[in-house]
């Protein structure tokens, strides 16, 4: 099997997390391009002693920590909204990379703790005091009013118990698009944690692009198939929870959503 039929399968889940640590998908999908362009061109550096996942992801950090490919006169065209670069820069000023990317590949991505340590060049003791910054930090930098799209009760339970544990509001729950959109112009969320499949047949995403007609607001997708969403094409959601989810998994997607928002305010 050729290396990059041995990585293929993993692109999606690196730009998910590229997406996540940017903040934007036009971004995260340039350093991912980029990522992509070093193998191609230098194909023998490639870590050829660990498994192609953590090889591919230890490639692209080393792109993130080297070279930056963001364009920042770009708008970023994604189902989010309007670029937030300037707001990104100003928080990031806060809180340092490195322990939110500890708790991404963690939290988000799954990779054990040696796994992290071993893609941002750390020990494990060092990756669990980093995550344990990065969430202490982020937890007192952001709160918000969230909407919540699912049909699922216990899901949606689930949801609502996790957003108010990190002291957010839950503005209301939503099992179909056309009641999503009503709650969403009656109190309008700060957040929003959307399934794909609804109540009625209806689409999450479409109850999301009503919301978005309306205002921005920064959104999560939550769904069992993200590899259907992460294809490289746009628009495509930045922030994105795959089902069946850990709680620490949503943790991470709304404290790095709501870091790279506008509308967020200090806890």
């Amino acid at each position: 099997m050729s290396l990059g039929q041995q990585l293929a399968p993993h692109l999606p889940f690196l730009r998910r997390y590229a997406r996540a640590l940017t903040g934007s998908q036009q971004h995260g999908d340039s350093y991912v391009k980029a990522a992509l362009e070093a193998i191609v061109q230098a194909p023998d550096q490639f870590p050829r002693d660990v498994d192609p996942r953590l090889g591919l992801y230890k490639t692209f950090q080393a792109i993130w920590g080297s070279v930056n490919v963001a364009n920042d006169d770009e708008p970023d065209t994604g189902p989010e909204g309007s670029d937030n670069e300037s707001i990104a820069r100003a928080r990031l000023a806060r809180i340092t990379p490195l322990p939110r990317q500890a708790l991404l590949l963690t939290a988000m991505e799954g990779f054990t703790p040696e796994d992290t340590g071993y893609l941002i060049d750390a020990d494990a003791d060092e990756v669990d005091r980093l995550v344990s910054e990065a969430l202490s930090e982020i937890e007192e930098q952001t709160r918000a009013e969230v909407l919540i799209i699912e049909d699922e009760p216990i899901i949606a339970m689930d949801l609502e118990t996790i957003v108010r544990d990190l002291g957010h509001d839950v503005t209301g729950v939503a099992v179909t698009r056309d009641e999503a959109v009503a709650q969403a112009k009656a109190h309008r969320p700060g957040l929003v944690l959307a399934d794909i499949q609804l109540a009625d047949d209806s689409s999450g995403i479409d109850a999301v692009k009503d919301i978005l007609s309306e205002f921005t607001v920064p959104v999560i997708f939550i769904t069992a198939f993200p590899e259907r969403l992460l294809t490289g094409e746009r628009p495509e959601p930045t922030f994105l929870i795959t089902k069946p989810f850990q709680r620490s998994t949503v943790k991470a997607a709304i404290a790095q959503a709501l870091f790279f928002d506008r509308a967020t305010v200090p806890a």
